[in-house]
């Protein structure tokens, strides 16, 4: 299916690895400009070129930035004014005890996972309002309707961003614009595939027996019984920044392989 999306540009924030990579690389496919963010100039680099040379009819940029640090952002507003998606992806997480979490850590959070999102929408929101073509995505988790208690500091994070997709979607009210939040399962990124590999080093097994183990064990809620692919993201990421999902306001769109047990 084509979706409408040649010579757009967008901004998918930590896209070196990962669900990010993932989205851009899928973006790219459609035809989208996409720049390509990450803190590493070099590996930011590398992704841009390896989409270049993948698909030479676009023009993957290098959109090196901290989010996190304003002067950064600034700096990079200066350089790329004019988008017309920004997925909102980069984030932090980690496993962490309740009483472990301090002040610090939770104001770290707060800036990483939310204000940084936050601050790219604040400035691009206007413009696409303006332009009357627009998509801000945030990539949230299904930790944000179902916090499994071991990263109360993340699920807080991931909770917000639904609220605050849905306050921005309020702007967009008969404009071409959407603002969306897309809730992945626990998925195979390439951290997760070294931890599966590491938990069964010592056992002969191919990486879909040792996958399905692990699921069973202690995923067995989930209704695929395996790790979303980040390229499953990245479609439908793709998909929602078409003009062919107009529809979609203000939504939390779950993508969890039937680990959510809710209707809602």
């Amino acid at each position: 299916m084509e979706m409408g999306l040649t010579n757009k540009t967008a901004l998918v924030t930590g896209s070196t690895k990962g669900i990010g990579k993932a989205i851009a690389i899928e973006l790219a496919k459609e035809g989208v400009d996409v720049l390509i963010n990450g803190r590493d100039y070099e590996e930011v680099e590398r992704i841009v070129n390896e989409i270049k040379t993948d698909f030479p009819t676009t023009s993957p940029q290098n959109a090196r930035c901290d989010i996190v640090d304003i002067q950064q952002r600034e700096d990079l507003f200066e350089k790329y004014p004019h988008i017309d998606i920004l997925v909102n992806n980069m984030g932090i997480y980690e496993i962490m005890q309740y009483e472990d979490v301090d002040d610090e850590v939770w104001e770290k959070y707060f800036r990483t996972n939310v204000l940084a999102a936050n601050g790219l929408s604040k400035f691009y929101l206007p413009k696409m309002l303006n332009n009357d073509f627009g998509r801000i995505i945030f990539i949230a988790s299904e930790e944000a309707i179902m916090p499994s208690g071991q990263m109360p500091q993340y699920c807080m994070t991931k909770s917000m961003l639904l609220s605050l997709s849905k306050s921005l979607s309020k702007l967009t009210i008969g404009k071409e614009v959407t603002v969306n939040t897309i809730m992945p399962g626990p998925t195979l990124s390439e951290n997760v595939h070294q931890i599966i590999e590491g938990l069964y080093a010592d056992k002969d097994m191919t990486f879909s027996e040792k996958e399905k183990e692990f699921m069973t064990a202690n995923l067995p809620q989930s209704e695929i019984q395996r790790f979303i692919r980040p390229t499953e993201i990245g479609r439908l990421t793709t998909f929602v920044s078409s003009p062919y999902a107009s529809a979609f306001k203000g939504a939390p769109i779950r993508m969890d392989g039937g680990l959510v047990p809710t209707i809602f």
